[in-house]
C-alpha cells in the first residue's frame, strides 16, 4: 500500500511555522499551509537517499584525521598564497578517474574537496567516471590526481563501496 504522507512529523512542523509566520489561525491560513505541506513533503520523497553501509570504523577515523589535517594545512598555504601573492601564479583545472562509485561516497568527496581551501569540486561526468576540480595553486596536475585518490578515494571506497 501507497503512503499518502510520507513525512507526518515534517509536514506537521511546516503547517506549525506557516501559521506562525501567517500570524493566523483563520481556516483559509489552515487549509493552505496544509496544502503547501502536502506537496512539499510529498516533493522530498525524491530526495530520500538510498540506505548506506559503512564499511570500517577504522577507515572512517583515519579519513577524519587526514581531512582536518589537510583543511588546517590548506588554510595556511591559502593564507600564506593571499598575504605573499607570487607573479607566476598558476590556478588550473585537474581531471581525474574515479573507482567510488556510492552516492553517498560522491557526496562525501564533494564535501571534503569543497571545504579544503584552495579546491573546489566543479564537474562529475558519471558516464566516463571522471571528476573535475579547480585547483588554487596547480604545480603539477599528476601530484593532485594522485593526492586525491591516494588520501581521500581510496577510504572512501573502503567505506562506502563494500
Amino acid at each position: 500500500m501507497k503512503r499518502w504522507l510520507h513525512f507526518p512529523f515534517l509536514a506537521l512542523a511546516m503547517l506549525a511555522m506557516w501559521l506562525l509566520l501567517a500570524q493566523s489561525l483563520s481556516p483559509g491560513q489552515i487549509l493552505l499551509g496544509t496544502v503547501a505541506a502536502l506537496l512539499a513533503t510529498h516533493a522530498l520523497k525524491a530526495l530520500r537517499p538510498e540506505k548506506v553501509r559503512l564499511g570500517s570504523p577504522k577507515a572512517i577515523l583515519k579519513l577524519l584525521s587526514i581531512v582536518l589535517a589537510d583543511i588546517v594545512r590548506s588554510n595556511f598555504a591559502v593564507a600564506a598564497i593571499v598575504a605573499f601573492p607570487r607573479q607566476k601564479r598558476v590556478t588550473g583545472f585537474v581531471s581525474l578517474p574515479l573507482e567510488l562509485q556510492s552516492r553517498a561516497g560522491l557526496a562525501v568527496l564533494a564535501l571534503i574537496i569543497t571545504a579544503t581551501p584552495g579546491t573546489v569540486w566543479v564537474d562529475l561526468d558519471r558516464r566516463r567516471n571522471r571528476l573535475l576540480v579547480h585547483v588554487l595553486d596547480l604545480v603539477d596536475e599528476q601530484q593532485w590526481v594522485s593526492l586525491i585518490k591516494e588520501r581521500y578515494e581510496a577510504l572512501l571506497v573502503e567505506i562506502f563501496d563494500r
